[in-house]
């Protein structure tokens, strides 16, 4: 690591933490030539490798857009696109993988757009897999509807 003040190809690394969200440390360094003091912070990369072979960063920003299309016009808050964004990049890293495929990505979006909002779900299921006659979505609302049959009723306190 460079010194941001003399240059010097060299540095100490004087302490070390965890970021609040744990995706990131944070190091105070000190530069051994000037004594200047400076801080980085360091995250694993994660690479995205697209259907046409392309790698590139992954992009929080990316997933959002992607589901805000399937999200239009229904009430989901920016917020919630972020905090969904955030659950997906997370779930992705835990794969330990350096490298995901968008087939991945898309996966890992489904779970948490699908608790978030359930048309929203079918909107981006439809395209993500391919939907291609009134059976595929029949089957997708039959799932949706097993599910809640299977989760317990609200309790009224």
């Amino acid at each position: 690591m460079h010194c941001p003040f003399c240059r010097h190809p060299d540095s100490r690394v004087i302490d070390s933490r965890t970021s609040d969200d744990g995706l990131s440390i944070r190091r105070r360094r000190q530069c051994p030539q000037c004594g200047g003091r400076f801080s980085t912070i360091e995250t694993a990369s994660l690479n995205v490798i697209k259907r046409s072979g392309v790698v590139e960063p992954f992009s929080r920003e990316k997933v959002m857009s992607g589901v805000r299309k399937a999200c239009q016009g229904r009430p989901v808050t920016e917020g919630d696109l972020a905090l969904l964004a955030q659950a997906v990049e997370e779930a992705v890293r835990q794969t330990g993988a350096s490298q995901v495929d968008t087939n991945e990505i898309g996966l890992a979006i489904l779970g948490p757009l699908r608790e978030l909002d359930e048309v929203a779900y079918l909107r981006f299921a439809s395209v993500y897999q391919a939907f291609e006659s009134l059976e595929d979505f029949e089957s997708s609302i039959a799932a949706l509807r097993a599910d809640h049959a299977s989760r317990p009723a609200p309790r009224a306190d």
